[in-house]
Order: C-alpha cells, then structure tokens, then sequence
C-alpha cells in the first residue's frame, strides 16, 4: 500500500545497475548519540590552564606580527578587512602619491594651541590664532574636498562601480602624516598609481 513491496522486491544488485543513479553503500553503521557526544565533550576549563594560556597568548601574539609585517609590505593576505581589496590598494597609492596639506593638520593644531597658551588671554592675538586656525581648517578641508572627487573619478574610471566607503577611506588615510600610515606606502610622491 505504501510502497514497501517494490523495494522489498528489488534486489540490491539490481539497485545499484540501474543507470542514472549511484549507490554507495556506507560502510559502517551510524554511531550512536551517546558515543558522538562523548567524542565532542571536552572540559569547559582545559587541565593546564597556564600552557593554554601560554598556547594562546603564543597564537595572538603570531597572528599580530603576521598583520604588523602585511602592513609594511602590503601583503594583503593578513591585512584586516578593511585594507583588503584592489579598490583600496589604488586609493591608498592614490593618496600617498601626492601632497596633501590635511597630514599636517595636527601638527599644526598643537602649534595653535601651545600659541594660544602662551599668548595672553582677552588680546588681539588671540583672535588672531583662532583665525589662522579656521584658515587652515578651510585649506584641508577644500583640499580634502578636492582629492575625494579626484579619486572618486579615477576609481570610477579604473574600476567602473565603486565600493561604499573607499573615498572615505582615501580621504581619512589624506589626514594622517605620511610616515605614520598603516598600511605604509608604497609609492613616492609624485608616482601615479596604475
């Protein structure tokens, strides 16, 4: 009534010759869930806690240096996630590959504000510190400004759709000073990228 008797009836070679399917037998018998539970258990706190700790102090401590060295050569295999891919290669080497006044925002910064602790409070000069400072605060961002619509353009340009978040990451990478970039770069200024 429900099909059991056409199995029944088919031999097991008959089973495997027909064409069109394949029948791989198992080999062995289905383990029981005792026994697979038993294999997986494993103890919530390890026996040796101080070699686990050492074993993954040991695996962190590898796993950074791994980052630390694709940062500076630009190996992009251990590079985190957000340095990966032929998009921010180019923005960075797009960046590093020209002048831009944002890497010495903070420096300047620091010089306006030690300024304006030397010079006395409630005096023209500080007026006039805190304009220089919105001054250069309007040159990095036009410039800011301007290198994003420049990038935005070439990776259009290169790679057709661009990936969300690539000319803030070429923008922001503009503000930091050029020896202090992760990851380092690896153009010359004035070398245009491919």
């Amino acid at each position: 009534m429900f099909g059991r008797k056409k199995e029944e009836s088919q031999s097991p070679a008959e089973t495997e010759a027909s064409p069109g399917t394949s029948v791989v037998g198992k080999g062995a018998p289905t383990p029981k869930r005792k026994d697979q539970e038993a294999a997986r258990k494993r103890p919530l706190v390890p026996e040796d806690r101080k070699a686990s700790k050492q074993a993954e102090r040991l695996a962190v401590a590898e796993q950074r240096s791994k980052v630390r060295m694709a940062m500076e050569t630009g190996n992009e295999q251990y590079m985190p996630a957000r340095d990966k891919g032929p998009q921010k290669r180019f923005a960075r080497d797009f960046v590093d590959s020209r002048f831009s006044v944002g890497e010495f925002l903070m420096f300047a910064a620091l010089i306006f504000v030690v300024a304006s602790l030397i010079v006395p409070q409630r005096s023209d000069g500080q007026w006039i510190i805190l304009a220089a400072f919105w001054v250069v605060f309007a040159v990095v961002f036009v410039d800011t400004f301007i290198l994003s619509r420049r990038l935005k353009k070439a990776l259009s340009k290169k790679f057709g759709q661009v990936e969300r978040g690539t000319v803030w990451y070429g923008s922001m990478r503009s503000l930091q000073f050029r020896k202090l970039r992760l990851p380092k770069p690896l153009v010359s200024r004035g070398q245009r990228p491919e």
